[in-house]
């Protein structure tokens, strides 16, 4: 009996984990967590994200495609915003530069990085994949205007030195991600919804999985809630351990600009692994959802929010891209185009995207 017990509670390990990292959240916040500690808050860090991925993917069940990748982008975006501007107010001259380097990674992971494997993984076991390019093509279209109006032009603009935007430019910056994203959510979730369906799927049952039972609406509210905990948990336990990694990187010798590259490695974990697990039940839409949903909203979400902090931070900040990644963005851009303009893409254009995303991590490491 014990031990179908032990089994019951094993297999709702998805409940607790999320309770219990935010019992230990409340435990080490604010305080100097030892190298010991930072390894068992980095174990319960991966849990959480796990767990959230299985209450994303709960929520996606339920609410249908493009719903459910729209979900899981906001929510993980909104914490990441929070960890940003918190990071910011509390670390000083040192941080002007860390919303820029954040965004930007988070760019490069999901239309690289994200993109790149889920490419590779649903063509090693089918060959070829499709999707639909005609959302695709609008989702990477906003990304690419999104893009330049907030990192790229900072960096030619001459109304302040240096890659920064004057008030009036980061204001125009935040208003104008603000109303693409949200044009860009209501073309996707009302009036060209069937876009960001698989092209099976446009023109039918949309979201309804063919053999997926819908979860019942209690289920679908409790894995929201408890998909909110674990991604407060996730960002709140990341920031715990980020003097650690901080003094990691230093002791490394490696440049500041990696703090940035390793939060939006933390906060996109699940958006990551949902990714890979859509793209092995071969539902490569909802991982190109995923990826260009997430960069959209990084974006779209983090620039407005960092403009309103502007007015309690202190020193100036820094949007502009330098000539590095620039011409890395204008290559991403690039190569998503091609990628995403057939509607169809074989293991090359995921090979293409792994290697671009490995040059950033490179440059990052070695600028």
């Amino acid at each position: 009996m014990s031990r179908l017990r032990v089994r019951a509670w094993a297999a709702q390990w998805t409940w607790f984990a999320p309770i219990l990292a935010v019992a230990v959240l409340s435990l080490v916040w604010g305080r100097t967590v030892s190298p010991v500690a930072a390894v068992g808050v980095a174990v319960l860090l991966a849990v959480s994200v796990l767990a959230a991925v299985h209450h994303a993917e709960v929520v996606s069940q339920r609410v249908g495609e493009p719903f459910g990748s729209l979900v899981l982008a906001v929510a993980v975006t909104v914490i990441e915003v929070a960890l940003i501007v918190s990071l910011m107010i509390s670390g000083g001259a040192k941080t002007v530069s860390l919303a820029r380097d954040t965004v930007f990674a988070a760019v490069m992971i999901t239309c690289n990085g994200i993109v790149g494997i889920a490419l590779v993984i649903g063509t090693l076991r089918h060959r070829v994949v499709a999707f639909n390019a005609e959302g695709m093509g609008a989702a990477l279209a906003t990304i690419a205007a999104l893009a330049t109006l907030s990192l790229a032009l900072p960096a030619f603009t001459i109304s302040r030195p240096g890659p920064t935007a004057s008030p009036g430019q980061l204001g125009f910056a935040a208003v104008a991600s603000l109303a693409l994203y949200a044009l860009f959510v209501l073309t996707q979730t009302v009036r060209h919804r069937d876009y960001f369906l698989p092209p099976e799927q446009a023109g039918g049952a949309i979201g309804a999985g063919e053999h997926v039972v819908r979860p019942s609406p209690r289920r679908t509210l409790s894995s929201l809630a408890l998909l909110l905990v674990a991604l407060v948990a996730v960002v709140g336990l990341a920031k715990a351990v980020s003097p650690a990694i901080e003094s990691a990187l230093a002791a490394a010798g490696l440049p500041q600009k990696v703090v940035g590259v390793v939060i939006a490695l933390l906060v996109l974990l699940p958006e990551t692994i949902a990714a890979v697990r859509a793209a092995r039940r071969d539902r490569i839409q909802i991982s190109l959802n995923l990826a260009f949903g997430s960069a959209m909203a990084s974006i779209g979400l983090t620039i407005p929010a960092i403009a309103m902090a502007g007015i309690w931070l202190r020193g100036p900040l820094v949007l502009g891209l330098g000539p590095t990644h620039l011409i890395l963005l204008a290559l991403t851009v690039v190569i998503a185009t091609l990628t995403v303009v057939p509607g169809r893409a074989t293991l090359l254009q995921g090979g293409v995207h792994l290697f671009v995303f490995a040059a950033f991590l490179t440059l990052a490491v070695s600028p």
